[in-house]
């Protein structure tokens, strides 16, 4: 009877840790392109404003932060933020390279989400939180994978 009650509270742990997947997201863009290519993928860049963009922290809740986002994710893209927070610490050596992709990118406006394939073509730009809800934003995220 023990067993089958540990049987059960492992499986019911395992459901719960399963439903609570977030995404893994990296900061360093060469190594997510490298990844890209292996693993025949996009990278997602997600160009942010982590502690004080509500567009960005309402992106993050509603969108990223959610299962479907986390399977999708883990199935086609490799994720890459590129932070540019007011009060969270960051080293010195991220700040510079996130600096460096806003500039090369030209991403001025938080949130700025663009797609690239694994060669580093951009496919894709979305500016700002338009798109409401998982099911538009993987939608579009679809669409840009296909080009």
């Amino acid at each position: 009877m023990k067993r089958l009650l540990f049987a059960l509270c492992a499986a019911l742990l395992g459901c719960a840790i399963t439903a609570q997947a977030q995404a893994t997201w990296g900061t360093d863009l060469e190594a997510a392109l490298a990844k890209a290519k292996k693993e025949k993928k996009h990278v997602l860049l997600d160009f942010t404003g982590s502690d004080w963009c509500k567009e960005c922290i309402k992106l993050k809740k509603e969108v990223f932060d959610t299962k479907e986002f986390a399977d999708y994710a883990a199935k086609n893209l490799v994720l890459v933020e590129v932070d540019f927070p007011r009060n969270k610490k960051q080293s010195a050596e991220i700040a510079k390279s996130n600096q460096a992709l806003k500039e090369k990118y030209k991403a001025d406006g938080f949130p700025n989400i663009i797609i690239l394939n694994a060669d580093g073509k951009e496919v894709s730009r979305t500016v700002g939180n338009i798109l409401d809800g998982p099911k538009a934003w993987l939608a579009e995220f679809e669409k840009a994978r296909k080009k």
